[in-house]
């Protein structure tokens, strides 16, 4: 493999997460920016959704604007059963198998959340750690300094990094500290990106292709 680590974006990235993870989460988000600032739902939801695009989360925005307990609302969130919509995913942990570098999640989400995602796939044991939102004080991706951190944590260079996300304006971020990039995403070949997969399951043929692995 052309790099040193992977590291890999959780939600919508590893696996799809149209099978209702986002849903409930969505739901669960909405039902706390209701409750806590007493807004009728549809505002709720527009509030949530408003925060999500300026700030990275609605976590952020919460925090920043209405000093929200981030352990509170992050509890509330991801208390969604994900394991309940998943299940064991051989193909996916061939395809991690495959990617030979050591491999990290970094998440806006919560360990607790990754963790349970990654057990119900049956894939755990390819990641060494977990980076999830609390890694920096609640700060959520994009954020260039965050990611530095990682890396050094790590003891690696963003050179020999491979950034795995769903969402482009992460995968710019590490574009700009110099790192190689997969955007995963089913959408039309883009060659702004290192590698782009419409499945996480295609990388590391991708990967092969590319470099006559």
């Amino acid at each position: 493999m052309p790099f040193d680590l992977a590291v890999i974006d959780l939600d919508n990235t590893l696996y799809a997460a149209n099978n209702g993870v986002f849903d409930r989460m969505d739901q669960r988000m909405t039902a706390y920016v209701a409750k806590h600032l007493a807004l009728p739902e549809e505002e709720a939801n527009a509030l949530r959704i408003k925060y999500w695009h300026q700030y990275g989360t609605t976590l952020r925005g919460l925090i920043l604007h209405h000093h929200v307990d981030a352990e509170d609302f992050l509890t509330d969130a991801h208390n969604i059963a994900a394991h309940e919509l998943l299940e064991n995913d051989s193909e996916l942990n061939e395809a991690l198998h495959n990617i030979e570098s050591p491999k990290v999640i970094h998440t806006n989400g919560t360990r607790e959340h990754a963790q349970t995602i990654l057990k119900a796939l049956g894939i755990s044991h390819h990641f060494h750690c977990i980076y999830d939102i609390r890694f920096r004080d609640y700060i959520p991706k994009p954020c260039a300094q965050t990611l530095e951190k990682l890396l050094k944590v790590e003891g690696v260079t963003a050179s020999r990094s491979l950034i795995i996300d769903d969402m482009t304006p992460n995968l710019e971020v590490a574009q700009i500290l110099g790192a190689k990039t997969c955007w995963v995403a089913d959408q039309p070949q883009d060659n702004t990106w290192d590698y782009h997969v419409t499945s996480f399951h295609q990388i590391p043929s991708t990967i092969i292709k590319k470099h006559g692995i």
